[in-house]
């Protein structure tokens, strides 16, 4: 029993040992092996290492993978005085665990410490610029040097390489600036990359505000070429209409014209073949309109209007002129 105790003991602490003894390296982890405080060694090979047991040696993993340093917004001047509130990021990696834990230590401090590195670069090159090399964009302009439009009255913009030069020339002066650190820093900065650029929130109330008015004086113009288009039209179209009715009235009047000279032309030709015939035709009619009415006319006994009531047959014989004429 005592001799199973011991054995049991025995395997215990060789656990224990073991546990403490051994650590695993992640193929996404480079790991630190510390000694008091002091560095004993630097693994970056995935797998199972031993170091001292019972916390003789430290081990403190970084990961070897590409990190992220998002730099908190700050305002920067361009070269024309305008405040602009950009936001970057920067991607980096730990070349060195030995000197990262020696300066940087932790992750944290290495967002912090090469975010004021890169502001600082960036500040001193946007100081240098204009507004539109460091949004990436540039107005197009004419022969004349106006800047051209659409139809909407906008300014149209050609994307230029402009931030991208920008941003390669502060990723330059950031390696530059960490290499010369000593001790160094342990980072390798991959890239930098601008998220955003803007104006700073008290100045884009204002901005908007000349936006709208801008819009505004857009829409007004546009509405007066549009009225004024539209009473163009208009004059045309009644122009039109009166051209059309004009040229109405006149072949109306030209053919009412040739129809009572026709009609005068028939009753000239009627009245000459048997004007005895014409005349006693139309006082039927003047009997027919006059007879009907509910009216007291009061005519002499002699007038032509009664020569045919008074003698019936007439002077002239109807058939025998009617007759002549046939002939």
């Amino acid at each position: 029993m005592a001799k199973l105790i011991i054995a049991g003991i025995a395997v215990i602490l060789v656990i224990v040992v073991l546990t403490t003894s051994l650590y695993v390296v992640d193929e996404t982890e480079q790991v630190v092996v510390t000694r008091f405080g002091e560095v004993r060694a630097v693994q970056t090979t995935p797998g199972l290492y031993v170091k001292a047991p019972f916390g003789v040696d430290s081990v403190t993993s970084y990961d070897k993978r590409v990190l992220r340093i998002d730099a908190p917004p700050d305002r920067f001047l361009d070269e024309d005085i305008n405040i602009l509130e950009i936001d970057v990021y920067a991607r980096y990696i730990i070349s060195n665990p030995r000197d990262f834990l020696q300066t940087l230590n932790t992750e944290d401090n290495a967002r912090r410490v090469p975010g004021q590195r890169i502001n600082a670069a960036l500040r001193a090159e946007v100081a240098e610029r204009s507004r539109e090399e460091i949004i990436g964009g540039d107005v197009e302009l004419d022969q004349e040097g106006e800047p051209i439009t659409d139809d909407e009255g906008n300014s149209v913009v050609r994307p230029t390489n402009t931030r991208t030069e920008i941003l390669d020339k502060v990723l330059l002066e950031v390696q530059e600036d960490l290499a010369q650190e000593n001790p160094s820093f342990g980072v390798e900065m991959i890239d930098i990359r601008v998220k955003r650029a803007d104006f700073p929130a008290e100045v884009a109330g204002r901005i908007f505000e000349r936006m709208r008015s801008d819009r505004e004086k857009i829409s007004r113009r546009l509405r007066a070429e549009g009225e004024e288009e539209a009473r163009g039209r208009r004059a045309a179209a009644e122009r039109e209409v009166e051209v059309i009715l004009a040229e109405a009235d006149r072949d109306a009047n030209r053919l009412r014209g040739e129809g009572e000279a026709e009609a005068i032309s028939i009753l000239a030709d009627a009245l000459n073949q048997n004007p005895e015939f014409f005349s006693f035709r139309r006082s039927l009619e003047a009997y027919r309109q006059f007879l009907n009415q509910q009216s007291t006319m009061i005519l002499s006994s002699e007038s032509d209007l009664f020569r045919f009531l008074q003698s019936p047959g007439g002077d002239v014989n109807f058939d025998e002129r009617t007759e002549s004429t046939k002939q």
